[in-house]
């Protein structure tokens, strides 16, 4: 049976990749003859004071999430065609229900979750401790960190919790979860850091702490707590083969997670830093190939025009080394860096060039949201921007090969698409690679945003779209929606 690492909302599983189970032998060896120190160790004594003290001091603040939406059932068929095709009993919707957790930040009623556990919701209903009832709206979602904020609307000031700071906490502290497993209500679990800085491959941004504490289908949004009860992390995800707990889970670190709830509470989105370079692996063969004395910093593989890497002067071929006083040891760091610096902040940017350091300006663009028209806009939007559904995002290289495309494959990756949204009606699909619009070339999300919002405003509706899906090219017809 496979292992998957799973978002953990009941009652469905969002399966991010599946890994092959590796068994060991263990044989024995002779002993080498050569005499090693031992370790020297600190004693310490197993602890035996209860948890029940924190529990009840944070309970009232840990909720419980309700969800129901709808998905589209029918498969998408132009309107020229409908006539040839019946419906064949399927109902065009079905409705979807999950269940997971959260707790209330502050006095005012924002609450943290994840963003797969309202993703599709249409009704979203939270659940405090003591069984009162709220209808929340989802104030904002961050698809790349897997957090949402939710807004509830009380008489009396909420019990809140506050944040903590996971960068302190070390693999053997002990940690608490609370959560709503399975729907059952509020449970606790408790358990001891396994390892910090993990990426599993679940986003640009992972960065997860790592705990062997119970969490289940349902636990998604709930707190991790240290032992003076406050959160270090956000449960999100779990490595198991059976879909239940196996002692190894997955939690957003405060670290991440507090400056991105603070922007959507505060503006509903979240602002981060660009530098407009396309990164790519250091390995030892290429450090060695550079010059580098040490396989560390991050390979420019390409840089966007007009960015403002482009701008200062960075080339394909650097390895960025700083990035202001911090050190950058591969290209998943930089990404983290970049992403928390003030867009409009200047920023000297340490690169190896030709065999030796040199330091470069940049002024810290604001990352593009990647997303063609899934958010209202606001008032000083462009009223042309098409509302086709879709979220994009570039092709990394490492993704080429899992989604079976050729090497030179070039284009703007699907990576969402909303419910019953022009592109769902299209039969656009996750994993789908836009490699062209009408009679455009496009190698960029932003291509795909620009053409299409300049069809719109000459007056086009449909957009005729190649794209490749596992290596095999097809065109779809996409009708935009003005908005």
């Amino acid at each position: 049976m496979p292992n998957a690492i799973s978002r953990l909302v009941t009652p469905g599983r969002l399966l991010l990749a599946a890994t092959p189970l590796a068994v060991t032998a263990l044989v024995a060896v002779p002993s080498s003859p050569i005499a090693r120190a031992a370790i020297d160790a600190p004693a310490i004594q197993a602890p035996t004071a209860s948890f029940a003290e924190l529990v009840a001091a944070v309970e009232g603040a840990v909720v419980n999430i309700s969800t129901r939406g709808e998905v589209d059932m029918q498969p998408a068929v132009p309107e020229a065609f409908r006539q040839f095709f019946g419906r064949g009993g399927m109902p065009a919707k079905r409705e979807t229900r999950s269940l997971g957790s959260g707790f209330v930040v502050d006095g005012e009623g924002h609450i943290v979750t994840n963003r797969h556990v309202v993703e599709h919701a249409t009704e979203v209903t939270v659940i405090t401790s003591d069984g009162t009832e709220y209808e929340a709206t989802v104030k904002g979602t961050d698809p790349r960190t897997d957090l949402a904020v939710l807004k509830i609307e009380s008489d009396a000031e909420l019990p809140h919790l506050a944040w903590g700071d996971d960068r302190s906490a070390r693999p053997g502290d002990w940690a608490v979860a609370i959560g709503n497993p399975f729907g059952l209500g509020g449970s606790v679990s408790t358990g001891v850091i396994s390892a910090r800085g993990r990426n599993i491959n679940a986003g640009p941004y992972d960065d997860f702490i790592q705990i062997d504490a119970a969490i289940n289908s349902g636990n998604s949004g709930g707190p991790l707590f240290d032992t003076q009860g406050r959160v270090i992390g956000v449960n999100t995800a779990i490595f198991s083969p059976n879909g239940g707990s196996v002692g190894i889970g997955f939690a957003i670190p405060s670290h991440l997670a507090k400056p991105v709830v603070a922007q959507l509470i505060a503006d509903g989105r979240v602002e981060r830093g660009w530098l407009g370079v396309e990164l790519q692996q250091l390995t030892d063969a290429l450090a060695n190939g550079l010059e580098l004395s040490a396989t560390r910093g991050a390979l420019v593989a390409s840089v966007l025009p007009e960015g403002p890497a482009a701008r200062a002067g960075l080339e394909a071929g650097d390895v960025i080394l700083k990035l202001g006083d911090a050190e950058v040891d591969d290209s998943r760091a930089l990404g983290l860096a970049v992403a928390g610096v003030k867009p409009g902040t200047r920023a000297p940017v340490t690169v190896w060039r030709g065999g030796k350091e040199r330091t470069l300006k940049v002024q810290i663009g604001e990352m593009p949201q990647d997303t063609v028209a899934s958010a209202p806009a606001r008032d000083d939007s462009d009223a042309s921007e098409p509302q086709l559904g879709l979220q994009l995002a570039p092709l990394a290289p490492e993704l080429r090969y899992r989604l079976g495309l050729p090497e030179n494959a070039s284009g703007a990756l699907v990576a969402g698409v909303a419910p019953s949204s022009p592109a769902a009606r299209a039969g656009l699909q996750r994993g789908d690679l836009i490699t062209r619009i009408d009679k455009t070339d496009v190698s960029q999300p932003r291509d795909v945003a620009r053409h299409a919002r300049d069809a719109l405003a000459a007056g086009k509706r449909t957009l005729l779209l190649r794209v490749n899906r596992g290596g095999q090219e097809r065109f779809i017809a996409l009708e935009a929606e003005p908005a």
